[in-house]
């Protein structure tokens, strides 16, 4: 057993281990002292590494219900207090005036394209275009970006920049 001399070696990151891969549900032992090093114990805590683009797949799979026209199946992926952020625009809170917003603007389910998608922790941003059929049948082009939050991988919040596009 080492004498703790109240000294910290630093550590060489270099041949530590330190960037070891963690691998899902991954168990890793800990070290975790008492009032000295000689004191330690071992225990053995739980990480679980995010599949990538784990939200941003979840909200791709969501659009597809949006892309055929059902709503319903697209809200099932919100929170019931969603808010929406139409920057410029409105505001719609909760799933309610959601899809109160759906029925009024989607006479024909929206065309979009995604040119663009990130996903960085809870937040998504995606780019690309999406097509809208007015009420009187004419098409609107619009260029969008979305940033959408996720709690528990439902859509939490939406801010929506939207511009339409001049012929």
């Amino acid at each position: 057993m080492r004498k703790w001399d109240g000294n910290i070696p630093p550590i060489d990151r270099y041949n530590s281990g330190a960037e070891k891969v963690i691998y899902n549900e991954e168990r890793l032992p800990i070290e975790s002292y008492g009032s000295t090093p000689d004191a330690s114990t071992t225990k053995s805590i739980q990480i679980k590494k995010r599949t990538k683009m784990e939200n941003a797949t979840i909200l791709h799979k969501a659009n597809e219900f949006v892309k055929k026209g059902n709503y319903e199946s697209f809200l099932a992926y919100c929170t019931q207090n969603t808010k929406w952020f139409f920057v410029g625009e409105r505001i719609l809170e909760g799933k309610d005036k959601v899809r109160a917003y759906m029925q009024e603007f989607y006479f024909e389910p929206p065309v979009f394209t995604v040119e663009m998608t990130i996903e960085e922790g809870d937040y998504v941003t995606v780019t690309g275009e999406i097509t809208l059929k007015a009420a009187n049948g004419t098409y609107n082009h619009y260029d969008y970006c979305d940033i959408w939050r996720f709690e528990n991988g439902k859509i939490a919040e939406l801010k929506a920049f939207v511009i339409e596009k001049k012929s």
